[in-house]
């Protein structure tokens, strides 16, 4: 596939391609797999994180099962050239546009259902650029525990996944407005910022979500080429990784993960990138 067809804004495809790399949704009723609603918390607005990050400890990727210092992208010197959207729409970005011989990847975590405190623990050793995707309905029993992600000194990100995940392609443009603006003020009170990227849930989208997350102030909408599973990845294409690919994960736990814990599952992944020669980049940086 031409590089150009794969950030084409409005791409009936990038959903059909989000569902068949089961995304946000994996064949479960999406209410028992998130779970019920809980009430919504309150919270002290903080700064986001500076932007010197801690390096990890020498010893770090042992304790979490890695058999090497996991290694990281400095930020670019200048950022790639993404596509411009059209007039009043945001654009669709599934896979960072970086040289041939790049090999850099980026993580991003959805829904916000899991709140592991082994993975809080993990995620501040080995200081991993994280960029969240959180849904209110699920993630703000716990708002708390994404801070903690988002402080670690690895300079994570706390993004927007809309209030209720719904499959924003049956709502009216109104609602799906509703959807998002709604997550973006709730972010930003509960944060401090209003979340610059979006990404829909099922990775479904049509004409009105682009326009709707424009008018919400949202600078880009973020999909993916590679989704990590239980022990492996997903691909879209290829059997391998790409250079500039933007890998989905979620936070999920071992009701989910057929037994396997949301660190155990990280550390497979972390293993994955390893083996074909990868460093890890923070999305926001190449943004």
């Amino acid at each position: 596939m031409k590089h150009a067809r794969r950030l084409v804004a409005g791409s009936l495809a990038a959903g059909a391609l989000a569902l068949s790399l089961t995304g946000c949704g994996d064949g479960a009723d999406h209410t028992e797999r998130l779970g019920p609603k809980p009430k919504a918390t309150q919270g002290t607005p903080q700064a986001p994180a500076p932007p010197s990050a801690s390096a990890p400890s020498d010893e770090a990727y042992r304790k979490w099962g890695l058999t090497g210092p996991v290694q990281y992208a400095p930020k670019p010197a200048q950022k790639p050239q993404i596509p411009k959207a059209a007039p009043g729409k945001v654009p669709v970005i599934d896979r960072i546009p970086v040289a041939a011989d790049d090999k850099v990847v980026f993580l991003t975590f959805d829904d916000g259902a899991e709140k592991d405190p082994e993975f809080l623990k993990m995620a501040a050793d080995l200081k991993l650029p994280i960029s969240m995707f959180l849904t209110d309905s699920v993630a703000s029993s716990d708002y708390g525990h994404f801070e903690q992600l988002r402080d670690n000194g690895s300079r994570s990100t706390i993004n927007n996944h809309t209030l209720t995940h719904p499959n924003l392609r049956t709502l009216s443009y109104e609602a799906q407005k509703h959807q998002i603006c709604g997550q973006q003020e709730r972010l930003e009170k509960r944060f401090g910022q209003r979340p610059p990227l979006f990404r829909p849930p099922f990775g479904n989208y049509n004409d009105d979500t682009l326009r709707a997350a424009s008018e919400c102030g949202v600078s880009s909408l973020v999909m993916w080429r590679v989704s990590m599973q239980i022990s492996n990845f997903q691909y879209a294409e290829g059997s391998a990784l790409k250079p500039g690919d933007i890998i989905l994960a979620h936070f999920r736990g071992p009701a989910e993960l057929k037994g396997s814990t949301e660190t155990q599952m990280t550390t497979r992944m972390l293993q994955r990138i390893q083996d074909q020669g990868y460093r890890i980049g923070r999305l926001e940086d190449y943004l």
